[in-house]
């Protein structure tokens, strides 16, 4: 997205980077939904208790609350920076260099995440 960041195009720097969590989603389970959808299936514990990729071990309360917290984490940023970029026209929806730098910080995050995050049995 840095082309987009230099050129002060935050809209299209923001759309950018939340397609690129989910394209990392779907190159690491070969799932082939988007958005929420896509995080349910990759991320949920699911009837089976155990996710596509996991975050952590998933052996205590504490690792279930944080795959949980970071799948909502990632619903939240395509409901939030994804979903009006992606259907709303540009002139409609104004976002701010500092939200544009929030949302890349965020975005970078979740990657790191998917970077570390292992396929389970269940995948």
């Amino acid at each position: 997205c840095r082309a987009e960041l230099l050129q002060d195009n935050y809209f299209h720097a923001v759309l950018e980077a939340t397609k690129s969590v989910a394209e990392k989603i779907r190159a690491k389970t070969g799932l082939s939904s988007d958005g929420a959808e896509l995080v349910d299936q990759a991320l949920s514990l699911g009837s089976v208790g155990m996710p596509f990729l996991a975050f952590n071990t998933l052996r205590t309360e504490s690792e279930h609350g944080e795959q949980k917290g970071i799948m909502n984490l990632m619903k939240g940023m395509f409901g939030t920076f994804r979903n009006p970029t992606a259907h709303v026209p540009r002139i409609s929806w104004d976002i701010t260099e500092q939200d544009a730098l929030d949302l890349l910080t965020m975005a970078s995050f979740l990657h790191r995440r998917l970077d570390d995050a292992i396929r389970t049995p269940r995948s």
